[in-house]
């Protein structure tokens, strides 16, 4: 048997008790499988370097209202293990803070905890909208990603990079163009990426998380 947490999951005894908790399976006691930790560990340390490698060289397109990281095309993994939240949420937080034109402790530590809430959401979904044919979930678990940054990272970015007083309308045209850049990287790059990772099948080594 198989569990599965947030941050953590390992396979366990028959006698182990467990929790669901928004279709997360938490372990409360059972022996924990090395090669399961190995296995989360080992995803979370990639799906971290490949954002941090898929969005610093990038740097000019990735940062500020209108921005298209190609790594948001992995918004898409927590829909297949809970090991994509710690890299996800990882990867953002170094390619943040290694920015070349840094944004500061505001950027570094908010734009990673939208990162984290939207990847939460995401997994969340997923898990709990099982009844919902397979295309329309996907669709559904991937917004997350959009509204979350939209309104976190477009709210903050207008206090960062506006001289002057903040308006309600320049943070409405800033929440707009982050959650529409972000869209067209989701639906127009990460949704097919998604089918691409089943039709090769990539996918099954996390099926029995």
């Amino acid at each position: 048997m198989w569990e599965a947490a947030a941050f953590q999951f390992a396979p366990v005894d028959d006698a182990s008790t467990t929790t669901n908790f928004g279709g997360i399976l938490l372990m409360t006691k059972g022996k924990t499988s090395y090669s399961a930790r190995t296995l989360y560990l080992v995803t979370s340390a990639v799906i971290a370097a490949l954002y941090v490698v898929l969005t610093l060289p990038f740097a000019q397109f990735a940062f500020g209202p209108i921005q298209f990281r190609l790594a948001e095309i992995m918004v898409i993994l927590p829909i297949f293990t809970p090991a994509a939240i710690p890299g996800l949420t990882l990867g953002c937080f170094l390619a943040n803070l290694l920015n070349p034109n840094n944004l500061g402790v505001i950027d570094i530590v908010f734009g990673s905890l939208a990162t984290l809430t939207a990847a939460v959401l995401t997994r969340l979904i997923a898990q709990k909208a099982r009844r919902i044919p397979e295309t329309p979930r996907n669709v559904i678990a991937l917004i997350p990603p959009v509204i979350v940054n939209a309104l976190i990272v477009g709210t903050y970015l207008s206090f960062l990079l506006t001289d002057g007083p903040v308006t309600g309308a320049v943070a409405g045209m800033n929440i707009l163009y982050v959650g529409a850049s972000e869209a067209l990287v989701v639906y127009a790059l990460g949704l097919p990426f998604l089918y691409v990772l089943k039709r090769t099948h990539i996918d099954r080594i996390w099926q029995k998380e």
